[in-house]
C-alpha cells in the first residue's frame, strides 16, 4: 500500500477468519503483512485487524503470495499472540463442523479455542516450553509417553473388562496394532473396578501403546473425575490434559497448550475437549451421547458425538461410542455398517446386572392391588427394607424441589396456568396452604378450577426429591436420607445403609454398588410430550439400575412404571433390541435420525420469507423436502424464559441424508444473504434440534 508500512519479504499477504457471528462475514479476508510482523505473524496465530472502522479479533489462517481481492489491502493492526492456537486440523474441523450445523465457523472455534490467557503464556514462554513446542516446529509425530519402564502400554497386553463383552477383545487389539476400528459399546457397569470408566482407560492405554493420542469427551464434570482417575491407574499424570470450562480460564488454557505442544497425548473433557488439538490423533470417544449435556448450548449447537464422528473420518482415528444404552443415532450407524456393536453375551450380562422387577406387571398387581397408583408400591418398600440391611438404597425421582407441578385430582389433567397457560406449581411441605403459582409467569391461581372437568381440587403429579426423602425419612426412621438434586448434585455417596434419593442424572455412585434402586415417578417420564420420551426415559433407567450390584449379590431394581417397551428392554437388560425396534418406527414415520431435522424460528413473515428462499434454492436442483408449518411456538419447558406470546412460529424441516450436503448449503447461504440485507427480523436456524419434536 503506498505511503503504508514496509511488508514482509516473503508471502506478504495474510488470510484472515474474523471472529464476527454475522453469517455473511464467514469467510477468510486478506490483509497486508507489515514487515515488523513477519516472523509472528504465522497460521493459527490471533490477530487483531480494523475492518469497517471498528478494530476486531481474528485468526491467520495462512500466509500467501498475492492476493485476489481487486484492491489495496489493510495491514494487520497487531499479532495478539505468536502461539499458533489454530491448528490446521482445527480450522478444517470447524469448518465441516460449521458446515453440517449451517453454522459460522467462528462460532464453532469460539468453543474450540479457549479464551488467551496472557500471563500464562508470558510463564511458558520464559520456561521454553512454547517456543520448543511441536506446534511451532511443524512436527505431527506424537510418541507413547515414556516411563521409568518404557512405553506406556497399559501395564500389560491383556483385554482386561474387554473380554466379557464380544468382540471387545478384538477391538483392543486393534487398536495397539495401530488401526482405526469403529465400535458401539453398551457397558454393563457404572461403578467398580469393571465399569465403564475402566472401559474407556483401557481403550485409551491401548491407542496409547501404538504411539497415538486420544480425547475422551464425557457429559459433566462428575464423569471428567472419574474417568481421569481410571486413565491415572494406566497412565503417566503428566499424560492426560483436562479441559473443562469448570475449572476456570487459566487451567483450561494450561491445558489447552499442554495438548498443542504435544506434551499430553491424552485430552479429556466435557464438550469443547472434542476440538483439542491431539497430536497423531488415533482415537476418540464419546461417554453416553444420550445426555442432551453434549448439545453446545451456543449456535451452531453442534453436538459432541457428530463433532467426534467428522473428526473421525478427517483424521482417519478409531472410534469409541459408549454408553449403558445405545441411543437411536449409535443404532443408525450400527445398521449401516459405519461401527460394530460391541456387547456382553446373555451369560455375563445375567452374571452382572441386578434383578429387576415391575410393580405394573400382571404377578405384582395381583400381590398388590394398589401399586399402580401408590407412591410406593409394596414391592419397592419391601426392596428398599431389605436392601438397607446389606448397604445403600437408590431411589430415583423424576424431578427436583418439593411438588414440581400440579394435575386435576378429579380427571388428572395438568393444572394450567389462567393467564399464560403454563404448568401450575406449590412449594412447601405437605399440607402447606401456599396458593399455585404459574413456573412460566409467576401469576398465582388462588381461585383454580380445572378447565376440562371444573374441579376445583389439585394433586401432586410427580413428588419432587424433598418430599420424598422426607416421606422416606418417617418410612424408615432412624436410617440416614442423602438427596442429591439441583444445585447441590453429589458426585459419590458412602457405603453406608442409607437411603439416596436423586433425580433423574444426579445419581451418586456408591464405590461398592448399591443394594437396590427404586426407580420412581417412570410414567411421568413417558409421558413428556417429546419424541425422544421413550428413549430418554429408557437410558435414564438403565444409568441408575448399572450402578447396583449384581443379582447374585442381591442387587434389585424395582420400576413403577406402566408395562411398555422401554420397561421391557430394562426387564431383559436388552438396550440394543430397544434402539433397534425405536429406529425401525421412526424410519416408518420418516422422524429423526432417520433424518435430517431443520427448524426456523421468529416472527411469522421472517420465518416465511427464509423458508420460501430455501425451497426456492432446493427446487431449482430438483430437492423438494417435507415441511411442517408455520405453527405457534409453545414453551412447553417449565425453564423458559418468557410466557408465549403468540408472536413467533416455527417451521420444520425433515432432510433425507442424500440431499444433506446440498440442503445446509443452501441453508447456509440463505442464512447469510437474510444477514447482509438486515432486511427481516433475525430467525434462528438450528440443525438436528433434540427438543423441537
Amino acid at each position: 500500500m503506498p505511503g503504508g508500512p514496509a511488508l514482509a519479504p516473503s508471502l506478504p499477504v495474510a488470510r484472515v477468519l474474523i471472529e464476527s457471528s454475522l453469517p455473511h462475514l464467514d469467510r477468510p479476508f486478506d490483509y497486508s503483512v507489515p514487515a515488523a510482523f513477519d516472523d509472528a505473524a504465522q497460521p493459527g496465530v490471533r490477530v487483531k485487524v480494523k475492518f469497517n472502522g471498528q478494530e476486531l479479533s481474528g485468526y491467520i489462517l495462512d500466509r500467501i503470495v498475492e492476493s485476489d481481492a481487486g484492491h489495496a489491502l489493510v495491514p494487520l493492526h497487531k499479532v495478539v499472540s505468536s502461539v499458533r492456537v489454530l491448528t490446521p486440523e482445527l480450522a478444517d474441523l470447524a469448518g465441516k463442523v460449521a458446515a453440517r450445523y449451517a453454522g459460522t465457523i467462528s462460532d464453532v472455534l469460539r468453543v474450540a479455542i479457549p479464551p488467551r490467557v496472557a500471563r500464562l503464556e508470558k510463564e511458558l514462554a520464559a520456561e521454553g516450553v512454547l517456543s520448543a513446542s511441536p506446534a511451532a516446529s511443524g512436527a505431527t509425530a506424537c510418541p507413547g509417553p515414556v516411563t521409568d519402564q518404557g512405553p506406556a502400554t497399559g501395564r500389560d497386553q491383556a483385554p482386561g473388562n474387554w473380554s466379557k463383552y464380544v468382540s471387545g477383545a478384538a477391538f483392543l487389539q486393534h487398536l495397539r496394532a495401530g488401526e482405526s476400528p469403529r465400535a458401539v459399546l453398551s457397558a454393563l457397569q457404572g461403578f467398580g473396578p469393571a465399569g465403564w470408566p475402566a472401559l474407556i482407560a483401557e481403550a485409551v492405554a491401548g491407542v496409547r501403546a501404538s504411539g497415538r493420542g486420544a480425547v475422551v469427551v464425557v457429559p459433566d464434570y462428575r464423569d471428567l473425575d472419574r474417568v481421569e482417575e481410571a486413565l491415572a491407574l494406566l497412565l503417566p499424570r503428566e499424560d492426560i490434559a483436562r479441559l473443562t470450562a469448570d475449572d476456570g480460564p487459566t487451567p483450561r488454557y494450561r491445558n489447552y497448550l499442554r495438548v498443542l505442544t504435544g506434551s499430553a497425548g491424552v485430552a479429556v473433557g466435557t464438550r469443547s475437549a472434542a476440538y483439542a488439538p491431539v497430536h497423531n490423533l488415533g482415537l476418540v470417544v464419546c461417554w453416553d451421547d444420550g445426555d442432551d449435556l453434549h448439545i453446545e448450548q451456543r449456535s451452531p449447537y453442534a453436538h459432541t458425538r457428530d463433532v467426534l464422528l467428522l473428526r473421525a473420518e478427517q483424521e482417519r482415528a478409531a472410534c469409541l461410542l459408549a454408553a449403558h444404552t445405545r441411543s437411536t443415532e449409535l443404532e443408525r450407524l450400527v445398521e449401516a455398517g459405519w461401527a460394530r456393536p460391541v456387547e456382553a453375551g446373555r451369560q455375563e450380562v445375567r452374571r452382572t446386572v441386578p434383578r429387576v422387577v415391575n410393580t405394573a406387571d400382571s404377578f405384582e398387581q395381583e400381590r398388590d392391588p394398589l401399586a399402580r397408583i401408590a407412591r410406593l408400591p409394596g414391592a419397592a418398600w419391601r426392596a428398599a427394607k431389605e436392601g438397607l440391611e446389606r448397604g445403600p438404597v437408590l431411589i430415583q425421582v423424576a424431578r427436583s424441589g418439593y411438588a414440581p407441578s400440579l394435575v386435576c385430582d378429579s380427571c388428572r389433567e395438568p393444572a394450567r396456568c389462567p393467564v399464560c397457560s403454563g404448568p401450575l406449581a406449590v412449594a412447601g411441605a405437605a399440607g402447606s396452604s401456599a396458593v399455585p403459582q404459574c413456573r412460566w409467569c409467576s401469576a398465582s391461581a388462588p381461585d383454580w378450577r380445572c378447565s376440562h372437568c371444573t374441579s376445583p381440587r389439585l394433586r401432586r403429579s410427580a413428588t419432587g426429591v424433598m418430599r420424598t426423602a422426607e416421606e422416606l425419612g418417617r418410612a424408615f426412621p432412624g436410617k440416614p436420607v442423602v438427596t442429591s438434586s439441583g444445585d447441590h448434585v453429589k458426585a459419590t455417596v458412602l457405603d453406608t445403609k442409607s437411603l439416596v434419593v436423586a433425580t433423574i442424572g444426579a445419581e451418586p455412585v456408591a464405590a461398592g454398588g448399591y443394594a437396590a434402586a427404586l426407580l420412581l415417578d417412570g410414567d411421568s417420564l413417558l409421558r413428556r410430550e417429546n419424541l425422544r420420551a421413550g428413549e430418554d426415559a429408557v437410558r435414564r433407567w438403565f444409568n441408575a439400575a448399572a450402578l447396583v450390584k449384581p443379582a447374585r449379590e442381591g442387587g434389585l431394581v424395582v420400576i413403577t412404571a406402566d408395562d411398555t417397551a422401554g420397561v421391557g428392554a430394562l426387564l431383559r437388560w436388552d438396550a440394543g433390541g430397544y434402539a433397534r425396534r425405536e429406529l425401525a418406527l421412526r424410519q416408518e414415520l420418516q422422524l429423526p435420525p432417520a433424518v435430517r431435522i431443520a427448524s426456523v424460528t421468529g416472527g411469522r413473515t421472517a420465518v416465511g420469507h427464509f423458508t420460501e428462499a430455501i425451497e426456492q434454492q432446493l427446487a431449482r436442483q430438483g430437492i423438494h423436502l417435507r415441511t411442517a408449518g408455520p405453527a405457534p411456538l409453545v414453551l412447553t419447558d417449565a425453564r423458559a424464559p418468557r410466557r408465549d406470546t403468540g408472536e413467533d412460529v416455527r417451521t420444520l424441516l425433515f432432510i433425507p441424508y442424500a440431499q444433506a450436503a446440498e440442503a445446509t448449503r443452501v441453508m447456509r447461504a440463505v442464512k447469510a444473504a437474510a444477514a447482509a440485507r438486515r432486511g427481516d427480523d433475525p430467525v434462528q436456524l438450528r440443525l438436528d434440534g433434540v427438543d423441537v419434536l
